[in-house]
């Protein structure tokens, strides 16, 4: 894992905890936290984050909170949640601002590949009907190829299916290159989760290096690219490869984190760049916010400032 900070280790670390999870989903300065980077618990909640964004030019992908799913039943309610989402998007005329993305891990892959792939199948066919698309998150390194695997089966009649990719698995270059040919969509990130240092690289910069060399090979390809960063040299930088490889803004997007750095992602779309906000909502917020916290350890002060302040 990256050696960069050690707070990131003891946050993902706890992550894991269940002392720490039961204190801090109880502790009445939370949701202070919650809500910067969550958009809501309820399907409301998520149709009118993305209404507020597309009225400011941006678009959105929507991620229905749980990554714990152990058998077929929990599966099957994070499936039925997808679907309705996809209905009330279409139903207020917003699916032409959102895609959905989906967590292998959330529609059964611990119970089995086949069910959760099946599952995803279920869901890419709404958003098909509903005149959208979805991508297909990128979790631990465990799942890299599960996940690739069920991302080709799912672009055979889905082209459009988006694959994630980690800028700091030591293997993605190879992944990248497998990928970036013409209409593939493919969110490049840097990677969230604790990573072993035979499978990760272990220092930051070696990460962005990367980042960049991957950036230019989809370019190269003629992939669609979605950089997720918010590092402001990294999107420089892919600006400025972007038009080195002759790639107009429209042929590109950058997506950034609801409620990290708003002031940003109007600035990029008002300056005629494609932004999506990947925006999560649901019940199960405390895995994805304790790996946002992990991304950006500055971001813990703020935290633990709301969770010892009573509201």
């Amino acid at each position: 894992m990256l050696t960069v900070n050690p707070l990131r280790s003891i946050i993902l670390a706890a992550a894991g905890s269940d002392a720490v999870r039961k204190m801090i989903t109880t502790a009445p300065g939370t949701r202070a936290m919650v809500d910067r980077f969550v958009a809501g618990e309820s399907v409301d909640d998520a149709i009118n984050a993305v209404a507020a964004l597309a009225e400011t030019g941006r678009y959105a992908t929507l991620d229905y909170l749980g990554e714990d799913t152990h058998d077929a039943a929990q599966a099957e309610r994070i499936v039925q949640a997808y679907l309705t989402v996809l209905d009330r998007l279409h139903d207020a005329g917003l699916a032409a601002f959102a895609e959905v993305s989906v967590k292998l891990s959330a529609l059964g892959q611990r119970v089995s590949q086949r069910l959760a792939v099946d599952n995803a199948f279920r869901i890419c066919a709404a958003a098909e009907q509903c005149g959208t698309t979805v991508t297909v998150d990128m979790e631990d390194h465990t799942t890299t190829d599960d996940t690739l695997d069920a991302v080709a089966e799912l672009r055979k009649p889905w082209p459009d299916v988006g694959a994630v990719l980690q800028s700091y698995l030591l293997r993605t270059e190879d992944d990248v290159a497998a990928l970036a040919v013409p209409g593939s969509r493919v969110r490049l990130v840097k990677g969230a989760y604790a990573e072993p240092h035979n499978v990760a690289f272990s220092h930051s910069h070696d990460v962005d290096l990367a980042f960049v060399r991957c950036a230019n090979a989809l370019f190269a390809g003629g992939a669609y690219a979605m950089f997720g960063t918010h590092d402001p040299r990294l999107i420089e930088l892919v600006r400025d490869r972007a038009a080195a490889h002759g790639v107009p803004r429209d042929g590109y997007e950058f997506q950034l984190l609801y409620g990290v750095r708003p002031d940003e992602q109007v600035r990029l779309s008002d300056a005629g760049q494609n932004v999506r906000v990947y925006v999560p909502y649901g019940e199960q917020w405390y895995g994805y916010l304790m790996r946002r916290l992990a991304e950006r350890p500055a971001n813990t002060t703020f935290f633990l400032r709301s969770v010892v302040t009573r509201s």
